[in-house]
């Protein structure tokens, strides 16, 4: 949710139900050329959203509350690279970022603008067009996803994925024990936009509880975390951070 204000569309409505066709999994990506083919295709149409959307004022607000030090670990699902648009520098990526593809075979990475402009030449002969989706993905027809013709690693030649956890798939344990130690050492937690309804964000507000922590919720909708929040405020990520920035700047005066 932290990001639908700058155009970047999320994969639930407010009460937590899925909106739009079903993602592509983790195992399916490495399982099958279809669905890799789909993916790089959809992706594609994608991509100039997301590399063109700007930060909106919940990603400045972050920021300055972080600067302040009312914020001391910023952890995020979202993976547009928009918290470090607005000038954070330490942010936790749960689930990746977009800007980076990883070779399957050799490890290589590559920069996805750099992909996109080897994957415009290579598709130059279909006429694509779609609607946009969540974290850069496109609903196209399938007879052209099935024309369109995808890029490999530029040294060895093997299977390229974006560097984000799809999925079913499995988020860095090393990172995970990362933020259950933060929130050990933490006043509280606070949940900005997340409906929660995956386990690999949920648990960090059930470690808090068994930790003592308070959680507090800001989002317009429901979240998996209700029934064990200490607060929510049901509003906008984009209209209540600035307010807030803006009395507690002015209180410190």
């Amino acid at each position: 949710g932290c990001s639908l204000a700058s155009g970047i569309p999320t994969y639930r409505r407010e009460n937590g139900d899925w909106q739009g066709r079903n993602p592509i999994t983790h195992q399916d990506f490495l399982d099958t050329f279809e669905t890799r083919q789909r993916y790089w295709a959809r992706s594609f149409m994608g991509w100039p959203l997301m590399s063109t959307a700007r930060p909106n004022p919940a990603h400045r607000a972050l920021k300055e509350l972080v600067a302040l030090g009312k914020i001391e670990t910023l952890i995020t699902q979202n993976v547009d690279s928009l918290h470090e648009q607005a000038g954070l520098t330490a942010v936790e990526h749960l689930h990746g970022d977009l800007r980076e593809v990883t070779c399957l075979v050799c490890g290589a990475s590559e920069p996805r603008t750099q992909l996109q402009v080897r994957l415009a030449k290579l598709n130059t002969h279909l006429d694509l067009d779609g609607e946009i989706q969540p974290d850069g993905d496109a609903e196209i027809p399938l007879e052209v996803i099935q024309q369109f013709k995808i890029a490999h690693c530029l040294l060895c030649g093997g299977t390229l994925k974006p560097n984000v956890v799809f999925f079913g798939g499995k988020v860095d344990p090393t990172l995970v024990q990362s933020i259950y130690h933060a929130i050990e050492q933490a006043d509280a937690l606070w949940v900005i936009g997340s409906s929660l309804k995956l386990f690999s964000g949920y648990r960090f507000c059930r470690h808090a509880v068994a930790f003592g922590k308070p959680i507090a919720l800001l989002n317009p909708g429901w979240t998996r975390a209700d029934p064990i929040a200490d607060l929510k405020i049901i509003q906008p990520a984009e209209i209540i951070l600035p307010k807030l920035l803006s009395r507690l700047t002015n209180s410190a005066q």
